[in-house]
């Protein structure tokens, strides 16, 4: 199974286009050209031409132009994004799919019954792409029960219900149940190979050890270093945990629960451009680097 990272910043990009903070300063001056990054998102395949696509960023055009194996080259209209699964319906990982309306066919579409909703009433993307090239969506359970999609052959996931809020414009907005927000534990069905993803993890579930422990891989969130960056750094309202995201930093942070699961490979993504791990010449980097702890960047590749 191979990983693809199409993007791993978090909402807005780095740097983001209204943002002056020390990291986009930074990246717009030049020292920090490089550590650019596009909104998170992730492409699976087993055999290399077939992928499942997780999360459809707003930056999915660019995405696909930076990755060779997403592109055509089998015919005059073509691609290698075989299936798309959606983790929740946040505005960040959705808004793609409108840039996917030129498909020669209906694009399957794998998400929760609640993702589906907010899809069809507060932010109707399914019944705008209706007009178009179509969907084809499949719920997918919450019981533990894992999904092999047919489009994706080698490749089977569980969904995991993580805790967090639907999006702003969800009718169940004030109303978090399971299913708002997911969690996808990949399994390589050759190998038996897994990794665990959760862009959006807001708090350690007990539920969820049973599956960070049996993960060769672990990409989770690295929104925020500390709990209240977004206020000390740019004004913010919210905490990283109010907003549904664990900070690395604190009792009980993304650092120390990590600590629990030494086997694995252990990668943050989903990274936030106020984030001082964006600068690799950091000491917030070089901590997560002594604790052998990496930073996903855009075109990174995990093989499993």
């Amino acid at each position: 199974m191979r990983i693809r990272v199409l993007g791993s910043a978090a909402g807005g990009g780095f740097p983001q286009w209204n943002c002056n903070c020390p990291r986009c300063r930074e990246a717009r001056s030049g020292r920090l050209a490089d550590e650019s990054r596009t909104q998170s998102s992730i492409a699976v395949s087993a055999d290399g031409q077939r992928w499942l696509l997780i999360n459809a960023s707003p930056d999915i055009r660019a995405q696909i132009l930076a990755t060779p194996e997403l592109q055509p080259g089998r015919g005059a209209r073509d691609t290698g994004i075989a299936a798309i699964a959606l983790m929740d319906s946040q505005i960040d990982h959705v808004t793609g799919l409108l840039m996917l309306r030129e498909s020669a066919t209906p694009l399957p579409v794998y998400c929760s019954e609640r993702a589906e909703e907010d899809l069809r009433t507060g932010f109707p993307i399914l019944e705008i792409l209706s007009h178009y090239c179509g969907t084809q969506v499949h719920n997918l359970p919450l019981d533990g029960q894992a999904v092999e999609p047919a489009e994706v052959p080698g490749i089977r996931f569980t969904p995991v219900a993580l805790t967090s809020k639907a999006p702003p414009y969800s009718p169940h907005r004030a109303d978090p149940r399971p299913g708002d927000n997911l969690g996808l534990f990949l399994e390589d069905r050759s190998s038996g190979r897994a990794a665990f993803y959760a862009p959006g993890l807001g708090e350690m579930e007990p539920h969820l050890e049973t599956w960070m422990a049996s993960a060769d891989v672990l990409l989770v969130d690295g929104t925020t270093w500390t709990d209240d960056e977004m206020q000390r750094t740019v004004g913010g309202r919210k905490t990283a945990r109010e907003m549904g995201h664990m900070p690395q930093t604190g009792p009980g942070g993304m650092i120390e629960r990590l600590r629990r699961y030494p086997r694995a490979r252990r990668v943050l993504i989903h990274i936030n451009n106020t984030n001082p791990i964006l600068d690799p010449a950091s000491a917030e980097r070089a901590q997560l680097a002594e604790e052998g702890i990496e930073v996903a960047h855009d075109g990174m590749v995990i093989e499993l």
